[in-house]
């Protein structure tokens, strides 16, 4: 990597202590942080990190969605698309409350947050819920039986596997997660 790109920050030092984001050079915390997250530059281990993010997001819609259609007597489809949407919803909050607390405004973070995150929570959802629909039987498990819980960790494994080299993909063009990373420590 050349740093001959950051020779106007001659006069700052490094970030001591910040493992993984070397090369910030005293940009302020929260400014985005130029070109050393260049295209070309992905390794498995950030593809999965930025996958996990989105897993977590992804799970948390999913359960909170599948346990309001229960609760509410809802059919398959209804709770479903519910699950989706709150998907989405935990997914992109995830992402703006990192962006929002480096200081971005609003509408600035929930760009970035769009741009960042749609494609793999997109990629994430249709695997996740392409694998609940086929499996026999999960499409009506309920959420006290074993059989709902043993295929909603297989169905997120799967997505998790699947998503991670389309992250990997996005991060080393310059996209995803890595326009995300410029924000946050």
């Amino acid at each position: 990597m050349q740093h001959d790109a950051h020779s106007h920050h001659h006069e700052h030092q490094g970030h001591d202590g910040h493992a993984g984001h070397e090369g910030h050079h005293g940009a302020p915390h929260g400014a985005p942080h130029g070109d050393h997250h260049a295209p070309g530059k992905a390794s498995w281990a950030m593809a999965a990190k930025a996958t996990l993010h989105c897993l977590t997001g992804c799970a948390i819609g999913e359960v909170l969605g599948m346990v309001i259609g229960t609760a509410f007597g809802w059919g398959n489809v209804q709770t479903m698309i519910l699950a989706i949407i709150l998907a989405f919803f935990f997914g992109y909050a995830l992402t703006l409350r990192g962006i929002l607390a480096a200081g971005v405004d609003f509408k600035a973070a929930f760009k970035v947050a769009l741009a960042a995150d749609t494609l793999s929570i997109a990629v994430m959802e249709l695997i996740d819920n392409g694998v609940i629909a086929l499996w026999p039987g999960a499409m009506d498990a309920h959420l006290s039986e074993p059989v709902f819980w043993i295929v909603l960790a297989i169905a997120l494994a799967a997505a998790f596997v699947i998503t991670t080299p389309v992250n990997k993909w996005m991060i080393g063009r310059g996209k995803g997660h890595a326009v995300v990373h410029q924000y946050h420590h």
